[in-house]
Parts: C-alpha cells; sequence; structure tokens
C-alpha cells in the first residue's frame, strides 16, 4: 500500500492510501444471524490508472492493478488509438504518489493522430461519451459493419454462463468485479479478465487475445460478459471485429441500435437455460 494524499480540509491533509495488487485485507465488522464478529474481509482495489502515450497523458482511468499491459493495449486498439498491436512498440508500468502510469511507446503515426484528435477524458468510469467535445466525437462506432459470421449452437451459452463462474478468482474473494471472457465455439472459455470496471474488463480481454501469437480471427467464439450490454461494450466488441457479445445483464436501448446497424448479434440476460436475442438471431442455432 502507498499513501497519497487527495484531500484537504480546514488546512490539513486528509491522507488515504491505495492498493497496488488486486485485492487487500481490510478489518470488518460483521453481523450474520444475530451474531457479531470482528474479522477480515477480502476487497477489490481500484487505483488511478493514467495512459501516457509518448510523454503525453491521454486519459486517467479508475481500474484493478493487474493485467495492466493487457488493458494498455486493449483500450489503445477499441479506442482507435492503434491501428493493430504492432503500433505498439512498449509498455512500462510506472508507480506514481497519486497511481499508476502506464508509458506507451506508440508509432508516430497512431500518435500524431491522437494529438489531433486528443480530448480530456479523465476520470471516465461508467459512459462511453465523458469528456467528448462534440456531439460528431461521442460515438465512436467502426467504419464499417462487422464482416465476421460467427454463428454459435444456442447450447453453447448456457455452458458458458456455468463456466465463466468458476473462473471468476477475484469475483469470489470479493463480490466486487465484473469479466469478460472469451468462449471458443464449444463452450470453453480461452481467455477471462477481470476488474472493478466492466469496460476495463472488456479491454483487458480485447489486449489478452490481440497479444496473443496463437489467436486467430477465424476461430468461432464470442464474448460473454458479466455487465450488462451498454453501448460502449458493443462499440468496443465490434472495434475487434467479433460479431456476437453475451450479456449476463440487460442491454441498453442505443446498444441494441447500434448492434443491429454494426451486424452485431446482441445478447442479454443470459441464464444456464435462458438468455435473449436482441439483434440478429440469425446467428445463433436453436
Amino acid at each position: 500500500m502507498t499513501e497519497i494524499c487527495v484531500a484537504q480540509m480546514n488546512n490539513s491533509e486528509i491522507n488515504v492510501t491505495f492498493g497496488t495488487s488486486a485485492v487487500n485485507e481490510y478489518p470488518v465488522t460483521r453481523m450474520s444471524a444475530g451474531v457479531l464478529a470482528t474479522q477480515k474481509d477480502v476487497i477489490a482495489e481500484e487505483v488511478p490508472i493514467a495512459l501516457v502515450y509518448n510523454g503525453v497523458s491521454h486519459a486517467v482511468m479508475l481500474a484493478t492493478p493487474q493485467d495492466l499491459e493487457d488493458f494498455a493495449l486493449g483500450f489503445s486498439l477499441s479506442e482507435g488509438i492503434l491501428d493493430a498491436p504492432s503500433d505498439l512498440y512498449s509498455v512500462e508500468i510506472v508507480q506514481q504518489p497519486q497511481g499508476i502510469e502506464l508509458q506507451l511507446d506508440v508509432a508516430t503515426e497512431c500518435f500524431s493522430r491522437l494529438k489531433e484528435k486528443r480530448r480530456s477524458m479523465t476520470g471516465r468510469t461508467g459512459c462511453g461519451l465523458c469528456g467528448s467535445e462534440s456531439l460528431a466525437q461521442a460515438l465512436r462506432l467502426p467504419a464499417q459493419k462487422i464482416t465476421k459470421k460467427t454463428v454459435i449452437n444456442s447450447n453453447v451459452i448456457s455452458l458458458a454462463f456455468h463456466n465463466i463462474h468458476q473462473q471468476q478468482k477475484l469475483q469470489a474473494l470479493t463480490g466486487a468485479t465484473h469479466a469478460s471472457a472469451w468462449v471458443n465455439g464449444a463452450g470453453e472459455i480461452e481467455f477471462l479478465r477481470e476488474d472493478v470496471g466492466r469496460h476495463n474488463a472488456l479491454d483487458k480481454l480485447l489486449g489478452a487475445i490481440a497479444k496473443d501469437a496463437g489467436y486467430k480471427k477465424s476461430n468461432d467464439g464470442f464474448i460473454l460478459t458479466t455487465s450488462r450490454a451498454s453501448y460502449e461494450m458493443v462499440q468496443k466488441t465490434a472495434s475487434a471485429g467479433i460479431n456476437i457479445l453475451v450479456a449476463i445483464s440487460a442491454p441498453t436501448g442505443l446498444a441494441v441500435r447500434i448492434a443491429e446497424a454494426l451486424d452485431l448479434t446482441l445478447i442479454g440476460f443470459a441464464r444456464d437455460n435462458s438468455f435473449v436475442v436482441y439483434s440478429h438471431a440469425e446467428n445463433i442455432q436453436f
């Protein structure tokens, strides 16, 4: 744990700490069945993570401090900062008094484009529009529809729902994290990433997929998220060329309309034996 000053009140500093590990133990008082007990609880951490491109800070996110190289690559690809994983030359993780910096060395062409489009996104944690300077910037949609046409059997959705809960290690410890997983055509989870933020978990997953030399975009599969399916979850999935997104919770109306326009199959309320298809049901074999 590293102590940082975050506020000042009555001329005295109020100090808090942030954890550099994904979880930490904290003393708690627990009431259960009328019995009061003092014990330790495992709690997920969230830390300010600054993404710095070629020495210029571009965004600060609150995220769980693990799989940060995956996060750096996935965020950069899904936000359109990089065109390909090869545009990222290196990532250096630097602990600062106020958080963690991810210092990215990226291709000159990508950095020049970033400087032209750069906008403030400091503190964005919940939606994809905060920090946009105009309505035209708000919806960062892919330039074209998804060309990949993966078709999956409906049975693998229930299988994946069962499998993802078994692999959520942080969620099992803390009860506070989301997960995003890449699921193959047999319903097996090949990649899984967790974070306190659903967008961060998806970016980490996309980064892990992008840097895996054995992964082929031709593989049949889909993304499963334990969160709701907001607009940005659809946008990030589509930006990776993946045409099926399955969410355990509900989608938003904007997410449904964009999924329809991009030829993405959007599924919500995934459970053991049920789900709801909101767009492009032709990609599901019933």
